[in-house]
C-alpha cells in the first residue's frame, strides 16, 4: 500500500493537489456553520433514572426542572410597591415569550418566599425553557437580551443551566479564537525553526488544515443526528495541528536522512514512506483507538471528543501519507529552500561530519544506561511526590462555577446559592410513572420522604410535609399538577449543594425509602443527576481502560514482536498520567498557581469528565511518541543485535523529532489555558504538561533506563506469540531496492529473518 502511495506522489501528484483543493472547499463549506450549532451540552447519561424522570416530567406532567433564572434586584426591597409592579411585568414578559413552557415567580401568585434573599433586595424568576440542548441554547439567546438589563427599577441578570450553556459556548468560541491567535503565529516561527527551511515549515501546516477542516466537518454532518459537544472543537483544532506537525516531521526527517546518503527524490520518497509512513499509520491506529475509548461512555460531551479524535487522526494520517509525498515529489531537493538559518549553521560544527554519538540524545541516553537504578529511581520519587495530590481528588460536575466571574451565569449562580438558602431551583423531584397510589398512601410515603435529612419540605397532592408530618394542607389547583390519570409526583424542596458527596448522599436516601405498595419510582433534580452521572461514569470507565490496554497491548506486540514493551509502554504511560492528574488537583481543586494559570474560581472538586478525557488524549498521544521511538530502536536492534547502541541511536534518532513535535503541540494546548471556561484551561494545562513529561522524563529518562536494565529481555516473547509475530507482525527497516541505494547495504544492515541479529531478538 505504501508503494503504491509512493508511486501516486511520485506520478499522479497534481490529482493528488486537485483532488485536496476540491475537498477542503467543500468541508470548509460544511463546517464553516459549526461554530455555531455544536452544543455547550452533554453532561448526562440520557438513559439513568433521573433522566427518564425528567422525560415523564415533560412528557406526562408539562413540567420539569427550571433551567432559566433571572435575578432581579430593587434599588431597596422587592417588596415595593414600584418593584412588585415591574416585577409581575417581567414575569409576564417572560411568560410571554416563544419556547418558554413554564414560569415560576417570586412575584406570581401565591409568592414563593423561598424565591426572595434573606435582605429582601433580590427575588428570582425562574422558566423552564423546553426542546433539547440546541432548542434550549437558541430560546435562551433569543429570550435573554429581551428580559435582563434595566426592566423598570429591577436590575436583571440571567443565569440557570441554558445560561451557562449559552454564555460558555459564546466564551469558548472567543477563547478558542483568541488561542489561535496567541499560538498559531508562535508555531509557525518554531517550525522554521525545527523543520529547517521555510518551505518545509509550511508543510506540516498543509496537513493541518486539511485535518482540521476535515474534522470540523465531520462533527458537523454527525450533528445533524447526534449530539456534538462545542467543547470538541478544542480537540480538533489542537490535534489536528499537533498530529500534522507530528507527522510532517517524522517523514521529512527521514526524507532527508534518505536524500543525505545519496538517493534521489523518488528512491527517497519510498524508502521514507516504507519506514516513517508506516510508523505514521501504526502511530495513528494507537491515537485513535484511545480515543475510541471514549464512545462507551453515556455522555455525549466525551463521546463527541472521539467523533472529533477519530476524524483528526484519519485526515491527518490521510494528508501525511498522500498529500504530504505529493508535496514533497514536487519539492525534490528544494525542500531546504528559504533556510534563513542556514549561515548561522555553518558558522558551528558540520551537521553532515557529526557522529551520531556525539549528539545530545545519544549522550543522554548512554549516561542513563551507565546508571540506570539510580536515574529510575530518584525520577520514580519524584513522579511519587508529584501524583500525591491526586490521592484525594473529589469529583464534580461543570456548573456555574466553571464560567469567568465577571460573566452574568456566574454571578447569578454566586447570588443564588449565597442569598437564597432554600433555592427552588436545587429542589428534587420524586416521580412515580406507572401507578397513582391512593391519598393515604401517598400521604404516607410523603411524610417519609420529609423525614430525610436534608429535605425541608415535600409538596404534593395531598399537602405540604415537613419532618414527617402535615406542615399544610394541598394549594389550589394542587391535584391536577401532581398527579394525572395514571401516576403522580412529589417535589422535594432541599438547601443541600447538589454537586457533592451530601448530595449524593441525600438521594441514596430517597432512593432507600420504599414507595406506596406496587408503584416504581424514579428520583430526579440536580443532585440526582450528578449522582446518575458520576455512576455511569464510573460504570464505563473500566471498560474503556480495558479496551486501551488491550489494543495497545496487540498493536505493540505486532509492532515490535516482544510482550514486554507492550506492558512497559502501559505502565510509564499510567505514571505520566498519574502525576499528571496530581498536578492538576493540585492547581485546580485546591487552587494554587492562579497567578500562572489565570483566575477562576475554586469549588474543591474537579470536573470528573476531564480526567477521563485526558487520559484517552494523553494515552493516545504518548503512545504515539513511543512508536516513533520504538520504530528506530527495533530497527537498529535488529541491524545489530545490541540493546544498548539500538536504545542510544533510536533516542538519537527520534529525541529531537519527537521533543519538537511534543513542544510544538504543548504549545496549543497552553494557550487553552488563557481560556475563561476553567475545564477548557484544565484540559490546556494537564495535556499540556503530561506531552512535555512524556517526551522529556519517559522517553529521555524512563525508557533507556528500564530497557538498559531488562537488556534482552525487552524483546522477549513466549514461543507461540513469537511465531505468530512471524506470520502477521511488522518487520522494521528501510529494505531498499537495491537501485534506491547509492552503495550496497552492509551485511549488519539486513532485516532477513535468518540473519544473526533477526534470532539475537528473540
Amino acid at each position: 500500500m505504501l508503494a503504491r502511495l509512493a508511486s501516486l506522489a511520485l506520478r499522479r501528484r497534481r490529482l493528488v493537489f486537485v483532488v485536496t483543493v476540491l475537498g477542503f472547499a467543500i468541508a470548509a463549506a460544511i463546517a464553516s456553520p459549526a461554530m455555531k450549532v455544536l452544543s455547550a451540552g452533554g453532561f448526562e447519561d440520557p438513559d439513568a433514572e433521573s433522566s427518564v424522570a425528567v422525560d415523564v416530567l415533560r412528557d406526562r406532567f408539562d413540567t420539569g426542572d427550571p433551567n432559566f433564572v433571572l435575578l432581579a434586584r430593587a434599588p431597596e426591597q422587592v417588596d415595593s410597591a414600584e418593584a412588585a409592579a415591574d416585577g409581575r411585568a417581567l414575569t409576564d414578559k417572560l411568560a410571554g415569550q416563544n419556547g418558554v413552557a413554564e414560569v415560576t415567580s417570586y412575584w406570581a401568585a401565591g409568592r414563593a418566599t423561598d424565591l426572595r434573599s434573606e435582605d429582601g433586595r433580590s427575588a428570582l424568576v425562574l422558566a423552564r425553557l423546553s426542546g433539547d440542548d440546541d432548542q434550549v441554547l437558541k430560546a435562551a439567546k433569543r429570550i435573554a437580551p429581551l428580559v435582563t438589563g434595566d426592566q423598570g427599577v429591577l436590575e436583571v441578570k440571567s443565569g440557570g443551566r441554558a445560561e451557562f450553556n449559552r454564555q460558555g459556548s459564546e466564551r469558548i468560541t472567543s477563547d478558542l479564537t483568541r488561542a489561535e491567535g496567541i499560538a498559531v503565529p508562535i508555531t509557525i516561527l518554531l517550525l522554521v525553526l525545527v523543520f529547517g527551511s521555510g518551505i518545509a515549515a509550511l508543510l506540516p501546516l498543509a496537513v493541518a488544515g486539511v485535518s482540521v477542516i476535515g474534522s470540523l466537518a465531520v462533527l458537523r454532518l454527525l450533528n445533524e443526528v447526534t449530539g456534538v459537544s462545542i467543547f470538541a472543537v478544542n480537540l480538533s483544532t489542537a490535534l489536528g495541528l499537533g498530529l500534522a506537525i507530528d507527522y510532517s516531521l517524522f517523514i521529512v526527517s527521514r526524507y532527508r536522512e534518505e536524500l543525505r546518503r545519496g538517493l534521489d527524490t523518488a528512491a527517497a520518497l519510498r524508502i521514507s514512506l516504507r519506514t516513517a509512513g508506516r510508523t505514521v499509520i501504526f502511530s495513528a491506529l494507537t491515537v485513535l483507538l484511545s480515543l475510541s475509548a471514549l464512545l462507551v461512555f453515556p455522555l455525549y460531551f466525551l463521546r463527541s471528543f472521539a467523533y472529533a479524535g477519530i476524524a483528526v487522526v484519519f485526515f491527518a494520517t490521510l494528508g501525511a501519507v498522500v498529500l504530504l509525498p505529493a508535496l514533497l515529489a514536487a519539492l525534490g531537493p528544494r525542500i531546504d529552500k528559504f533556510d534563513i538559518l542556514a549561515k548561522l549553521r555553518r558558522r558551528g560544527p558540520d551537521a553532515q561530519s557529526k557522529k551520531p554519538e556525539e549528539g545530545f540524545w545519544h549522550r543522554l541516553a548512554t549516561a542513563v544506561m551507565r546508571r540506570p537504578l539510580p536515574v529510575l529511581t530518584v525520577v520514580l520519587v519524584a513522579l511519587a511526590i508529584i501524583v500525591m495530590p491526586f490521592t484525594k481528588a473529589s469529583f464534580g460536575l461543570p456548573d456555574d462555577r466553571a464560567l469567568p466571574k465577571d460573566m452574568a451565569a456566574a454571578q447569578v449562580g454566586t447570588a443564588t446559592r449565597s442569598e437564597f438558602p432554600s433555592f427552588a431551583g436545587q429542589e428534587l423531584k420524586v416521580v412515580l410513572p406507572d401507578t397513582r397510589p391512593n391519598d393515604a398512601a401517598l400521604t404516607a410515603y410523603a411524610e417519609s420522604l420529609s423525614k430525610v435529612s436534608g429535605i425541608e419540605r415535600v409538596d404534593t397532592a395531598t399537602g405540604s410535609f415537613s419532618s414527617g408530618t402535615r406542615a399544610a394542607p394541598p394549594a389550589a389547583g394542587a391535584a391536577q399538577l401532581f398527579t394525572d390519570g395514571k401516576g403522580a409526583w412529589l417535589s422535594l424542596t432541599t438547601g443541600v449543594e447538589a454537586y457533592s458527596e451530601a448530595g449524593q448522599d441525600l438521594v441514596s436516601g430517597l432512593r432507600a425509602i420504599d414507595p406506596p405498595s406496587g408503584t416504581d419510582v424514579l428520583v430526579t433534580g440536580p443532585a440526582a443527576t450528578y449522582t446518575d452521572t458520576l455512576e455511569s461514569l464510573w460504570s464505563a470507565l473500566p471498560y474503556a481502560v480495558l479496551i486501551i490496554a488491550v489494543m495497545t497491548f496487540i498493536l505493540l506486540f505486532l509492532f515490535t514482536g516482544s510482550v514486554v514493551m507492550p506492558v512497559k509502554a502501559i505502565l510509564l504511560n499510567l505514571l505520566s498520567l498519574t502525576a499528571t492528574y496530581g498536578a492538576m488537583v493540585f492547581v485546580f481543586q485546591d487552587g494554587h498557581l492562579q497567578w500562572l494559570v489565570g483566575d477562576f474560581t475554586v469549588t474543591g472538586r474537579i470536573d470528573v469528565t476531564m480526567p477521563i478525557l485526558m487520559f484517552c488524549i494523553i494515552f493516545g498521544l504518548s503512545m504515539d511518541y513511543e512508536v516513533f521511538l520504538l520504530s528506530r530502536i527495533k530497527e537498529e536492534y535488529d541491524r545489530t543485535g545490541d540493546n544498548r547502541l539500538a536504545v542510544a541511536a533510536g533516542l538519537e534518532s527520534t529525541g529531537r523529532i519527537v521533543t519538537a513535535a511534543a513542544g510544538l503541540l504543548a504549545i496549543f494546548f497552553l494557550a487553552l489555558v488563557s481560556a475563561g471556561v476553567t475545564h477548557v484551561k484544565m484540559l490546556g494545562l494537564g495535556t499540556a504538561l503530561a506531552i512535555v513529561m512524556d517526551a522529556l522524563i519517559i522517553r529521555g529518562l524512563l525508557v533507556p533506563a528500564f530497557m538498559r536494565l531488562a537488556g534482552r529481555v525487552n524483546w522477549w516473547a513466549p514461543s507461540p506469540l513469537r511465531r505468530l509475530h512471524d506470520r502477521i507482525g511488522f518487520s522494521h527497516g528501510p529494505s531498499p531496492d537495491a537501485d534506491e541505494s547509492p552503495t550496497p547495504a552492509p551485511a549488519a544492515a539486513s532485516t532477513d529473518a535468518a540473519t544473526p541479529a533477526r534470532k539475537v531478538m528473540h
